[in-house]
């Protein structure tokens, strides 16, 4: 039997979810990362990756616990170009998952400062305050946008983003005609092995998506989930980003092999080459049993031997 005592305090405590610290997909140090950025004052101006330092997180750790907060919609950034032609990281930290939209939202209020290369976490309302009217973090106001310069430049400039930075011209997305198939092969992927029953709701469109490449170059649904099953771990062996792994195994769609002309037909059993020309006796016998007919007769010489010769 376990007794619990507990004291409230009368000061320097803070307010959020039992749900965050039972969340069944974040782990400790996850848990202990929100919860110590949710515990900071107003206007406190300290990063994730410091959080993560005091805490005593190491790299690893503190990777995979980001990851998995930005998964689950507890964390959000993106890059913005402030004032001076800096190239800014914003980071959002909520009590309560949001989706990429109602962050965008937030981050488009927040006001940039002048100089730095990084903004501190911002905490976003709960769902509660929200529907209450409470205001946003920040004061409102339009998105900072990069322009272009009014004259050429003639000295070096310094801070200027990288090519994975500039947006590129992706074209719109193509929709598979085995969409629906492909989310149907996805939704079944937890009855393969318990070590796919965690898959986050989020990534079940990314796995459709990559899914639908293997329909759509030949693959069948079984051809997927033997494919899925032949990557998992050994028995024994925990899989603790089960989404992650599955999009791992079907990044890359091998192209599907075709039959051999002299293959059977796979409608057909294949028999072993001992047993071609072999016959099932039609006779009484607890387990089929097999016979290689001399004519066109249906028993065995054992059952044609107690059978009676009709006059």
């Amino acid at each position: 039997m376990i007794y619990r005592n507990v004291i409230a305090p009368t000061r320097a405590f803070g307010q959020y979810s039992h749900e965050i610290i039972r969340h069944p997909r974040l782990n400790s140090d996850a848990v202990r990362l929100l919860t110590w950025q949710l515990s900071l004052p107003r206007g406190a101006r300290e990063s994730l990756s410091r959080t993560a330092e005091r805490a005593r997180i190491g790299a690893c750790a503190f990777g995979r616990a980001k990851r998995q907060l930005k998964e689950e919609g507890f964390v959000h950034e993106r890059r913005v170009q402030g004032a001076g032609g800096h190239w800014i990281t914003q980071q959002l930290v909520s009590s309560a998952p949001l989706t990429a939209d109602e962050a965008a939202k937030i981050l488009a209020r927040t006001p940039l400062p002048t100089c730095g290369d990084q903004v501190s976490p911002q905490v976003a309302p709960s769902p509660r305050n929200r529907a209450a009217g409470v205001p946003a973090v920040g004061a409102p106001g339009a998105p900072s946008t990069g322009g272009h310069p009014e004259e050429e430049p003639v000295e070096d400039t310094s801070n200027l983003p990288s090519a994975a930075d500039e947006p590129a011209d992706e074209p719109a997305a193509i929709t598979s005609p085995r969409q629906e198939e492909a989310r149907a092969l996805v939704g079944a992927l937890p009855l393969l092995s318990p070590a796919l029953r965690h898959i986050p709701p989020a990534m079940r469109d990314e796995l459709a998506r990559l899914a639908a490449r293997w329909l759509d170059a030949g693959h069948t649904s079984a051809d997927v989930h033997e494919h899925v099953l032949r990557g998992l771990p050994g028995a024994g062996t925990p899989v603790h980003r089960p989404g992650g792994l599955v999009r791992y195994l079907l990044r890359d769609v091998p192209p599907r092999a075709l039959p051999r002309p002299d293959d059977p037909s796979p409608s057909g059993p294949r028999l072993s080459s001992r047993l071609e020309g072999a016959r099932e006796c039609s006779g009484d016998h607890t387990q089929p049993m097999l016979f290689r007919p001399v004519g066109d007769e249906t028993l065995c010489g054992r059952c044609a031997a107690r059978t009676p010769v009709e006059p």
